[in-house]
């Protein structure tokens, strides 16, 4: 007698124990904003994306003309999750998800209150480059060389072109004022003459498409073309042959400041030098972002590795006085001129009308790094906060109705063993969610379905102990040796079962992604811990019933 009342106090402080610490991974944690100074209580159990709203995202590798393969394209993905992974980091989602799925890179950020911003700040490319804009000469003693091109790869009757002669409509360096003496004369024509049938009236030798679309600047190298016309000259200046025709000593890149002149909007283009002085990856840290206090101009200061100031250092001394561009994937962000050699520290003005928000995305992405090749968004979903709501409010009222369900039952059919399976049940729950916020797993959906799975096999367990001793009181054991031998007996079906199901969650976590990943994770804990229920834990209130009876009373069951 005395070794049983020492194996039930062992066995109670084991399972106290057990429900102590589960209860600790289920104390909420104070989270204090540093911005706001404010303080919430935040729950440890995480919930999915499907249950607090956020965005789902799914990415690869933007290669068209497939030249990664094999190795290099594993690397390219791992990389690309690592920058990726740090910059969710920077932007300071709580409890991101961010996995790799084959080629595929798939981050779900719960909660985020901006899903656009975070989906910007996770694709963007971010290759910056510092790059010394040209005088356009290069570039415009190529005009006519590019136009051929371009009726070559178009077809002078797909395309309404003007011929050299024709006078420009708009002078835009007369209404912006600031065209240099020097490139004055070697302006394009500014505007587009349209004639009725240009495959009949326009000789295509003398057809200038692209010549005609184009305007002088505010400097020499920039150049402007009208907003409605920009997306046919980008398409112009993609193609192969106009490309090859493209002086191979520049470079051409769209900004991303929009030029007002004479009540019209104008995208400019800008003749940059083909080398850079310096690129991204020679960046040490960037930020924080501030503002220009003169002029309000939002900053980005930044500060270069020592190989970096090197080479900065020379190429900011031999182009003193030159206009520098600052490129940030192929779009110039801003310039401005280089009065005196640059080195280790310097700033990124962004354009007039920018935001300090958008300044501070641009440290950020600087920070964390370029990705190594451009990404396309190969999958995008977004879960609205009310959609996760009335999840939880639905899961909630399932997982109420269904234990309400099962303790109505058991206690009903099985009487005074149905209260002791209550306990164990009880015991169950907060084992699993305990279980859960301890592992830092996150709770989805799919999730809570496996956690009302897995309360149906602790009641199952019970079910078939519960039948096992009826049987072995019915053959006349006394209620001492049923309960052992009811225990006994069912051990060997209740590990069969649970060990094939719990295989088969083993296998869903390993091979699935997304929602079924969170219903295999929360099937594996909910099996481990009513497996543990069962067999220990209602044994326990068993031994405990029986020893406050006398051995010949019979067993309410």
């Amino acid at each position: 007698m005395i070794q049983m009342f020492s194996s039930v106090r062992w066995r109670l402080i084991w399972i106290g124990v057990l429900v102590a610490l589960c209860g600790f991974a289920l104390v909420p944690e104070t989270v204090v904003d540093e911005e706001t100074g404010t303080s919430d209580l935040v729950w440890p159990l995480k919930l999915g994306l499907d249950l607090q709203g956020g965005m789902h995202l799914a990415v690869e590798i933007y290669d068209p003309e497939g030249t990664l393969t094999g190795e290099d394209l594993n690397d390219a993905v791992e990389r690309t999750l690592t920058t990726i992974r740090n910059r969710i980091d920077e932007f300071g989602v709580r409890e991101p998800t961010i996995q790799r799925s084959g080629n595929r890179i798939i981050i779900e950020l719960a909660g985020v209150d901006d899903p656009e911003r975070a989906k910007r700040i996770a694709t963007e490319t971010a290759y910056m480059e510092f790059k010394i804009i040209t005088d356009g000469r290069a570039f415009l003693s190529a005009l006519e060389r590019l136009d051929r091109a371009i009726v070559n790869e178009v077809g002078i009757e797909n395309l309404e072109v003007t011929s050299l002669e024709t006078e420009p409509e708009v002078d835009l360096g007369e209404i912006l004022g600031t065209v240099p003496d020097s490139a004055e004369d070697a302006a394009a024509p500014d505007s587009m003459a349209e004639t009725d049938d240009p495959a009949e009236t326009v000789d295509p030798a003398t057809a200038r498409p692209l010549s005609a679309l184009l305007g002088q600047g505010r400097i020499p190298g920039e150049f402007l073309v009208a907003s409605e016309n920009q997306p046919t000259t980008a398409a112009w200046l993609e193609l192969d042959g106009v490309r090859e025709a493209i002086p191979r000593e520049v470079t051409v890149h769209w900004g991303v400041e929009d030029v007002g002149a004479g009540g019209s909007s104008y995208v400019p283009l800008y003749v940059l030098e083909a080398e850079p002085l310096i690129t991204g990856d020679m960046l040490q840290d960037a930020g924080p972002a501030n503002r220009d206090p003169t002029f309000n101009q939002p900053l980005v200061p930044f500060e270069t590795t020592r190989r970096g100031a090197r080479i900065f250092e020379r190429g900011t001394a031999r182009n003193i006085n030159q206009n520098m561009a600052i490129v940030l994937d192929d779009r110039v962000q801003s310039y401005a001129v280089i009065r005196q050699t640059l080195s280790r520290r310097a700033q990124i003005e962004l354009t007039p009308g920018s935001s300090l928000q958008e300044a501070q995305e641009l440290a950020l992405v600087l920070r964390a790094g370029a990705l190594p090749m451009p990404i396309q968004v190969v999958e995008e979903r977004n879960v609205s906060a009310s959609l996760g709501e009335d999840s939880i409010r639905q899961g909630r009222t399932a997982f109420i109705i269904g234990i309400v369900g099962v303790i109505i039952l058991m206690m009903f059919y099985y009487r005074a063993a149905g209260v002791l399976a209550v306990g164990a049940l009880v015991v169950y729950v907060v084992l699993m969610l305990g279980g859960l916020a301890g592992l830092d797993a996150t709770l989805t959906l799919p999730g809570i379905a496996g956690l009302i799975l897995s309360i149906g096999m602790a009641v199952d367990a019970n079910v078939l102990i519960f039948e096992r001793v009826r049987e072995e009181l019915a053959a006349g054991k006394t209620p001492r040796t049923a309960v052992e031998a009811g225990f006994g007996n069912a051990l060997s079906a209740i590990v069969d079962a649970n060990l094939t199901t719990l295989i088969t969650g083993i296998i869903l976590f390993q091979f699935g992604t997304g929602a079924v990943r969170g219903f295999a994770v929360t099937l594996c804990i909910g099996i481990l811990a009513s497996f543990f229920s069962a067999i220990y834990v209602t044994r326990t209130f068993f031994i405990m019933y029986l020893n406050r009876r006398g051995s010949r009373e019979s067993v309410s069951i």
